[in-house]
Protein backbone atom coordinates (compact mmCIF):
# COMPACT_ATOMS: atom_id res chain seq x y z
CA UNK A 1 0.00 0.00 0.00
CA UNK A 2 1.28 3.66 -1.05
CA UNK A 3 1.83 5.87 1.83
CA UNK A 4 0.89 9.08 1.88
CA UNK A 5 3.93 11.24 0.57
CA UNK A 6 3.87 8.38 -2.42
CA UNK A 7 0.21 8.86 -3.10
CA UNK A 8 0.49 12.55 -3.14
CA UNK A 9 3.93 12.32 -5.50
CA UNK A 10 2.15 10.02 -7.42
CA UNK A 11 -0.84 12.03 -8.06
CA UNK A 12 0.99 15.98 -8.75
CA UNK A 13 3.40 13.69 -11.21
CA UNK A 14 0.12 12.05 -12.95
CA UNK A 15 -1.38 15.86 -12.81
CA UNK A 16 1.36 17.22 -14.25
CA UNK A 17 2.35 14.61 -17.03
CA UNK A 18 -1.25 14.05 -18.15
CA UNK A 19 -1.42 17.66 -19.22
CA UNK A 20 0.94 17.19 -21.60
CA UNK A 21 -0.13 13.84 -23.58
CA UNK A 22 -0.88 14.08 -26.55
CA UNK A 23 1.23 17.63 -27.25
CA UNK A 24 4.50 17.83 -29.58
CA UNK A 25 7.81 17.79 -27.93
CA UNK A 26 8.35 21.43 -28.43
CA UNK A 27 4.90 22.37 -28.10
CA UNK A 28 4.79 20.97 -24.38
CA UNK A 29 7.00 23.67 -23.75
CA UNK A 30 5.55 26.21 -24.05
CA UNK A 31 3.70 26.67 -21.01
CA UNK A 32 6.06 25.55 -17.62
CA UNK A 33 4.34 24.46 -14.25
CA UNK A 34 6.10 26.49 -12.07
CA UNK A 35 5.08 25.60 -8.28
CA UNK A 36 6.20 27.17 -4.70
CA UNK A 37 4.44 26.77 -1.12
CA UNK A 38 3.42 30.61 -0.89
CA UNK A 39 0.54 32.23 -0.31
CA UNK A 40 -0.91 34.32 -3.46
CA UNK A 41 -0.48 37.89 -1.28
CA UNK A 42 2.85 36.87 -0.41
CA UNK A 43 6.02 39.13 -1.97
CA UNK A 44 7.27 36.00 -3.39
CA UNK A 45 4.23 34.71 -5.37
CA UNK A 46 4.17 38.63 -6.76
CA UNK A 47 8.01 38.24 -8.12
CA UNK A 48 7.09 35.11 -9.43
CA UNK A 49 4.09 36.23 -11.29
CA UNK A 50 6.56 39.37 -12.40
CA UNK A 51 9.06 36.74 -13.96
CA UNK A 52 6.29 34.78 -15.82
CA UNK A 53 4.99 38.15 -17.08
CA UNK A 54 8.47 38.73 -18.28
CA UNK A 55 9.19 34.93 -19.99
CA UNK A 56 5.87 36.12 -22.43
CA UNK A 57 6.70 39.61 -23.08
CA UNK A 58 10.29 38.71 -23.50
CA UNK A 59 9.87 35.06 -26.27
CA UNK A 60 7.26 37.04 -27.76
CA UNK A 61 4.21 34.53 -26.38
CA UNK A 62 6.45 31.65 -27.16
CA UNK A 63 6.73 30.19 -23.96
CA UNK A 64 4.50 30.91 -21.00
CA UNK A 65 4.87 30.01 -17.21
CA UNK A 66 2.09 29.42 -14.81
CA UNK A 67 2.39 29.61 -11.19
CA UNK A 68 0.87 27.12 -8.92
CA UNK A 69 1.14 28.73 -5.66
CA UNK A 70 0.17 27.36 -1.80
CA UNK A 71 2.15 23.66 -2.34
CA UNK A 72 -0.72 23.20 -4.55
CA UNK A 73 1.74 20.44 -6.52
CA UNK A 74 3.47 19.56 -3.12
CA UNK A 75 5.91 20.54 -0.69
CA UNK A 76 8.90 22.50 -1.14
CA UNK A 77 11.12 19.24 -1.13
CA UNK A 78 8.27 16.98 -2.99
CA UNK A 79 8.47 19.73 -6.11
CA UNK A 80 12.27 19.62 -6.01
CA UNK A 81 12.30 15.56 -6.14
CA UNK A 82 9.60 15.85 -9.38
CA UNK A 83 11.67 18.34 -11.06
CA UNK A 84 15.22 16.41 -10.82
CA UNK A 85 12.39 13.80 -12.75
CA UNK A 86 11.51 15.59 -15.20
CA UNK A 87 7.72 16.24 -14.21
CA UNK A 88 7.47 19.34 -12.57
CA UNK A 89 9.11 22.46 -14.86
CA UNK A 90 10.53 25.06 -12.52
CA UNK A 91 10.41 25.45 -8.16
CA UNK A 92 10.55 28.11 -6.11
CA UNK A 93 13.31 27.05 -3.07
CA UNK A 94 15.97 28.45 -1.17
CA UNK A 95 19.36 27.75 -0.26
CA UNK A 96 18.70 25.71 2.66
CA UNK A 97 16.40 23.40 0.95
CA UNK A 98 19.15 22.85 -2.03
CA UNK A 99 21.74 22.54 0.11
CA UNK A 100 20.96 18.39 0.67
CA UNK A 101 20.50 18.46 -3.39
CA UNK A 102 23.58 20.00 -4.24
CA UNK A 103 26.03 21.27 -1.23
CA UNK A 104 27.23 24.21 -3.16
CA UNK A 105 24.51 25.82 -1.93
CA UNK A 106 25.51 25.23 2.15
CA UNK A 107 28.00 28.68 1.28
CA UNK A 108 24.62 30.65 2.20
CA UNK A 109 23.75 28.81 4.58
CA UNK A 110 26.39 29.43 7.30
CA UNK A 111 25.33 32.07 10.15
CA UNK A 112 26.59 35.52 9.97
CA UNK A 113 28.15 35.44 6.50
CA UNK A 114 26.58 38.46 5.28
CA UNK A 115 27.28 41.77 6.96
CA UNK A 116 24.21 43.57 5.47
CA UNK A 117 21.84 43.32 3.12
CA UNK A 118 24.18 44.99 0.22
CA UNK A 119 26.65 42.65 1.46
CA UNK A 120 24.66 40.27 0.50
CA UNK A 121 23.27 41.41 -2.65
CA UNK A 122 26.95 41.67 -3.95
CA UNK A 123 27.66 38.16 -3.23
CA UNK A 124 24.45 37.12 -5.46
CA UNK A 125 25.64 38.93 -8.05
CA UNK A 126 28.93 37.75 -8.19
CA UNK A 127 29.87 35.88 -11.54
CA UNK A 128 32.14 33.97 -9.41
CA UNK A 129 29.82 33.30 -6.29
CA UNK A 130 25.79 33.51 -6.97
CA UNK A 131 25.84 33.30 -10.70
CA UNK A 132 28.36 30.06 -10.47
CA UNK A 133 26.49 28.65 -7.92
CA UNK A 134 23.22 29.11 -10.13
CA UNK A 135 24.62 26.98 -12.66
CA UNK A 136 26.13 23.93 -10.31
CA UNK A 137 23.22 21.97 -10.10
CA UNK A 138 22.81 21.30 -13.48
CA UNK A 139 24.64 17.56 -12.51
CA UNK A 140 21.58 17.49 -10.11
CA UNK A 141 18.40 17.47 -12.30
CA UNK A 142 17.94 21.56 -12.12
CA UNK A 143 19.68 24.75 -12.92
CA UNK A 144 19.22 27.68 -11.33
CA UNK A 145 17.23 30.62 -12.95
CA UNK A 146 17.62 33.19 -9.67
CA UNK A 147 17.45 34.63 -6.42
CA UNK A 148 14.85 36.41 -4.24
CA UNK A 149 15.33 38.18 -1.21
CA UNK A 150 13.50 36.04 1.81
CA UNK A 151 14.90 38.75 4.51
CA UNK A 152 16.60 37.91 7.40
CA UNK A 153 15.81 34.68 9.80
CA UNK A 154 15.40 35.27 12.95
CA UNK A 155 13.57 33.07 16.24
CA UNK A 156 10.41 33.71 17.30
CA UNK A 157 9.21 31.60 19.90
CA UNK A 158 7.08 31.05 23.10
CA UNK A 159 9.17 32.82 25.39
CA UNK A 160 11.89 35.90 25.23
CA UNK A 161 15.23 35.00 23.47
CA UNK A 162 17.94 37.48 23.67
CA UNK A 163 21.18 35.22 23.90
CA UNK A 164 22.08 31.64 23.03
CA UNK A 165 21.64 30.58 26.60
CA UNK A 166 17.68 31.67 26.19
CA UNK A 167 17.57 28.94 23.98
CA UNK A 168 19.02 25.84 25.99
CA UNK A 169 16.55 22.96 26.29
CA UNK A 170 14.36 24.61 23.59
CA UNK A 171 13.01 22.62 20.42
CA UNK A 172 13.38 25.17 17.56
CA UNK A 173 11.86 24.22 14.34
CA UNK A 174 14.50 23.96 11.28
CA UNK A 175 14.70 23.00 7.97
CA UNK A 176 15.87 19.83 6.89
CA UNK A 177 19.70 21.04 6.46
CA UNK A 178 22.63 20.28 7.82
CA UNK A 179 24.09 23.82 7.96
CA UNK A 180 20.34 24.88 10.27
CA UNK A 181 21.03 22.05 12.16
CA UNK A 182 24.69 22.77 13.50
CA UNK A 183 23.73 25.98 13.87
CA UNK A 184 20.80 25.16 16.21
CA UNK A 185 23.31 22.59 18.26
CA UNK A 186 26.13 25.31 18.99
CA UNK A 187 23.08 27.86 20.00
CA UNK A 188 22.33 25.20 22.68
CA UNK A 189 18.84 24.55 21.11
CA UNK A 190 17.46 21.52 20.10
CA UNK A 191 16.77 21.22 16.19
CA UNK A 192 13.52 19.53 15.13
CA UNK A 193 12.80 19.72 11.46
CA UNK A 194 9.39 19.66 10.72
CA UNK A 195 7.44 20.70 7.26
CA UNK A 196 6.21 24.59 6.98
CA UNK A 197 2.46 23.47 6.43
CA UNK A 198 2.95 21.73 9.89
CA UNK A 199 4.56 24.41 12.11
CA UNK A 200 1.79 26.05 13.66
CA UNK A 201 -0.12 23.29 15.21
CA UNK A 202 3.43 22.32 16.29
CA UNK A 203 3.60 25.60 18.09
CA UNK A 204 0.26 25.70 19.76
CA UNK A 205 0.80 22.30 20.92
CA UNK A 206 4.16 22.67 22.26
CA UNK A 207 5.45 20.58 20.13
CA UNK A 208 7.77 22.51 19.12
CA UNK A 209 9.56 26.11 21.61
CA UNK A 210 9.81 28.20 18.54
CA UNK A 211 11.02 28.45 15.10
CA UNK A 212 13.20 30.43 12.59
CA UNK A 213 12.30 32.75 9.93
CA UNK A 214 11.60 35.97 8.54
CA UNK A 215 9.16 38.38 9.82
CA UNK A 216 6.57 36.95 7.14
CA UNK A 217 6.00 33.54 8.69
CA UNK A 218 5.13 35.42 12.14
CA UNK A 219 2.45 37.53 10.48
CA UNK A 220 1.12 36.02 6.84
CA UNK A 221 1.35 32.56 8.23
CA UNK A 222 0.17 33.66 11.85
CA UNK A 223 2.30 32.04 14.17
CA UNK A 224 2.67 35.36 16.11
CA UNK A 225 -0.67 34.29 17.44
CA UNK A 226 1.14 31.40 19.37
CA UNK A 227 4.90 32.60 19.36
CA UNK A 228 4.20 35.96 21.05
CA UNK A 229 8.56 36.73 20.71
CA UNK A 230 10.66 38.07 17.48
CA UNK A 231 14.03 37.93 18.35
CA UNK A 232 16.11 40.09 15.58
CA UNK A 233 19.36 38.24 16.06
CA UNK A 234 19.33 38.19 12.18
CA UNK A 235 21.22 34.93 12.10
CA UNK A 236 20.98 34.20 8.50
CA UNK A 237 20.31 35.61 5.48
CA UNK A 238 19.55 32.21 3.03
CA UNK A 239 18.06 33.57 -0.61
CA UNK A 240 15.42 31.60 -2.27
CA UNK A 241 16.09 30.56 -5.33
CA UNK A 242 13.83 30.02 -8.83
CA UNK A 243 15.29 26.85 -10.42
CA UNK A 244 14.29 25.16 -13.75
CA UNK A 245 14.14 20.97 -14.45
CA UNK A 246 17.30 20.46 -16.22
CA UNK A 247 15.29 18.06 -18.86
CA UNK A 248 13.23 21.13 -18.93
CA UNK A 249 16.17 23.48 -19.55
CA UNK A 250 17.90 21.17 -22.49
CA UNK A 251 14.34 21.39 -24.49
CA UNK A 252 14.66 25.01 -24.73
CA UNK A 253 15.95 27.14 -27.85
CA UNK A 254 19.03 29.41 -26.72
CA UNK A 255 16.77 32.20 -27.42
CA UNK A 256 14.09 31.04 -24.20
CA UNK A 257 16.81 30.15 -22.16
CA UNK A 258 18.28 33.92 -22.69
CA UNK A 259 14.63 35.37 -21.62
CA UNK A 260 14.26 32.82 -18.96
CA UNK A 261 17.93 34.48 -17.31
CA UNK A 262 16.77 38.04 -18.20
CA UNK A 263 13.20 37.67 -17.07
CA UNK A 264 15.00 35.94 -13.80
CA UNK A 265 17.52 38.97 -13.22
CA UNK A 266 14.52 41.57 -13.44
CA UNK A 267 12.33 39.20 -11.32
CA UNK A 268 15.53 39.54 -8.30
CA UNK A 269 15.71 43.43 -8.55
CA UNK A 270 11.36 43.68 -9.06
CA UNK A 271 11.78 41.47 -4.93
CA UNK A 272 14.35 43.51 -3.81
CA UNK A 273 12.45 46.72 -3.59
CA UNK A 274 9.00 44.53 -2.59
CA UNK A 275 11.12 42.82 0.33
CA UNK A 276 12.20 46.39 2.09
CA UNK A 277 8.87 47.42 1.64
CA UNK A 278 7.02 44.28 2.91
CA UNK A 279 9.39 43.52 5.87
CA UNK A 280 8.49 47.31 7.65
CA UNK A 281 4.91 46.91 6.99
CA UNK A 282 5.02 42.95 8.72
CA UNK A 283 6.94 44.25 11.99
CA UNK A 284 4.06 46.76 12.22
CA UNK A 285 1.71 44.18 11.99
CA UNK A 286 3.70 41.83 14.13
CA UNK A 287 3.48 44.39 16.57
CA UNK A 288 -0.11 44.92 16.51
CA UNK A 289 -1.03 41.20 16.55
CA UNK A 290 0.60 41.33 19.88
CA UNK A 291 3.92 40.13 19.72
CA UNK A 292 6.87 41.63 21.25
CA UNK A 293 10.23 42.56 18.70
CA UNK A 294 13.21 41.97 20.89
CA UNK A 295 16.53 43.48 20.51
CA UNK A 296 19.53 40.58 21.18
CA UNK A 297 23.17 40.17 22.23
CA UNK A 298 24.07 39.23 18.81
CA UNK A 299 27.53 38.61 19.54
CA UNK A 300 27.10 35.88 21.20
CA UNK A 301 25.24 34.72 18.74
CA UNK A 302 27.89 34.78 16.43
CA UNK A 303 31.24 33.93 18.91
CA UNK A 304 28.33 30.69 19.64
CA UNK A 305 28.66 29.81 15.54
CA UNK A 306 32.33 30.07 15.08
CA UNK A 307 33.12 26.63 14.58
CA UNK A 308 31.03 26.26 11.22
CA UNK A 309 32.86 29.18 9.75
CA UNK A 310 36.25 27.42 10.81
CA UNK A 311 34.54 24.41 9.62
CA UNK A 312 33.41 26.38 6.08
CA UNK A 313 37.32 27.00 5.96
CA UNK A 314 38.24 23.62 5.36
CA UNK A 315 34.79 22.31 3.26
CA UNK A 316 36.41 21.27 -0.48
CA UNK A 317 33.47 22.13 -2.07
CA UNK A 318 32.32 25.30 -0.02
CA UNK A 319 35.37 27.02 1.22
CA UNK A 320 36.20 28.71 -1.98
CA UNK A 321 32.52 30.87 -2.36
CA UNK A 322 32.98 31.34 1.67
CA UNK A 323 36.49 32.96 1.30
CA UNK A 324 35.03 34.94 -1.66
CA UNK A 325 31.88 36.27 -0.19
CA UNK A 326 33.98 37.61 2.89
CA UNK A 327 36.62 39.17 0.63
CA UNK A 328 33.15 41.14 -0.16
CA UNK A 329 32.46 43.21 2.62
CA UNK A 330 36.47 44.51 3.08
Amino acid sequence: MLNIKQTKLHFASALLVGGLMGASSMSFAETLKLSHNGDTKSPVHQALKFFADEVQEKTDGDLKVRVYPNGQLGTQRESLELLQSGALDMAKSNASELESFDPAYGAFNIPYIFRDREHFYRALESEDIGQKILRSSEQYGFVGVAYFDAGSRNFYTTKPVKTPADLKGMKIRVQPSPSAIKMMELMGASPTPLPFGELYTALQQRVVDGAENNIGAVTTYRHGEVAKYYSQDEHAMIPDVLVISSKTWESLSDKNKAAVLAAGKEATAFMKTLWAEYTEEELNKATKMGVEILDVDKDAFIKAVEPMHKDAANDPVIASYVEAIKALDK
